[in-house]
């Protein structure tokens, strides 16, 4: 019983209740999957499974091997796994989560460049807008464009400044004036991003002169592609990072409004949970992604700190 193979094949089976399937699924021979788990019997000395002309079922004893090994086996993977991530930096399982927007437009050419670098890397990746409670959905790391968090048990790493700009279609300016100060614009038309559903505030600044409004409420949204299309059709104004505006900019669907008024960028950074130091495959990754980042349009690239 000191070899998990056996035990791995019997569950297999039992989960699958085939012996083909189980052995499709282990890239192994039926004979030979037939044979291990009759060895396995042999030395449990019980039946572990019923074989009828249409299905494997669980006796009894097979029951209870696969209610006390199922657990131990599964814990002893995630150990394997959590070992191999921290001593391996190029092989190994990492769980990334990207904000929608940004993960479908940097992801796809990101992975594909990251898998060509290292193909011993498993990659699960998943796309969220809202933050993530890190320590209890279990990814290796969360990238994201926010403030720092406000949680001092998060790791924070800052990649780089994520610039923005309020953008609008011109055809919107052929039905109403277009604003020349902050204060011009009518919150009406401003189309909010928020997640928490209540209007956002924009805050602009030339020349040591600051003003803020806040954006109305009869569009809100949590996701930049949204806002985007609807700012392209001329239902309002958005504030959005230059990123998701950069190919609307190019084609003339949007332009800039208030060009000459800055508002502050936000930030492109990384949320690990607590590590003490970073697992060489986390950190592996964390180095790509930042040179990955330094030739794609629309990043204002600065050298990265950490903030816990």
């Amino acid at each position: 019983m000191t070899d998990l193979k056996p035990v791995r094949v019997f569950l297999e089976v039992a989960a699958e209740k085939s012996f083909a399937q189980a052995a499709r699924n282990l890239a192994m021979t039926p004979a030979s999957v037939t044979r291990i788990v009759a060895r396995l019997e042999q030395d449990l000395g019980q039946q572990l499974l019923v074989r009828t002309s249409r299905q494997v079922a669980l006796t009894a004893a097979g029951a209870r091997v696969a209610a006390r090994f199922g657990p131990i086996v599964a814990d002893f993977d995630r150990a394997a796994a959590d070992l191999d991530r921290a001593l391996r930096p190029d092989r190994g399982v990492l769980s990334v989560n990207v904000p929608m927007s940004l993960g479908q437009r940097l992801m796809p050419g990101l992975i594909s460049a990251f898998r060509l670098a290292y193909p011993n890397v498993q990659l699960k990746v998943t796309l969220a807008d809202r933050l993530i409670d890190i320590l209890k959905e279990e990814v290796d790391l969360a990238i994201r464009i926010s403030a720092p968090p406000t949680d001092k048990s998060t790791i924070w790493r800052r990649i780089c400044a994520v610039p923005r700009h309020v953008v609008a279609a011109p055809a919107l300016f052929d039905r109403v004036p277009r604003p020349a100060t902050p204060g011009a614009l009518n919150p009406a038309l401003c189309l909010s991003y928020s997640g928490s559903g209540t209007a956002e505030h924009w805050h602009f600044a030339r020349n040591g002169e600051a003003r803020s409004i806040t954006a109305g409420k009869d569009v809100i949204c949590n996701n930049g592609d949204v806002l985007l299309g609807l700012a392209c059709d001329g239902v309002g104004m958005t504030l959005l990072p230059d990123f998701l505006t950069v190919e609307a900019l190019a084609s003339g669907a949007v332009e800039h409004v208030l060009p000459e008024w800055e508002v502050a960028p936000l930030s492109l950074g990384i949320f690990y949970p607590p590590y003490d130091t970073l697992p060489p495959l986390v950190a592996t990754f964390t180095e790509f992604f930042e040179a990955y980042l330094q030739d794609e349009a629309g990043f204002d690239f600065r050298p990265a700190r950490r903030s816990e």
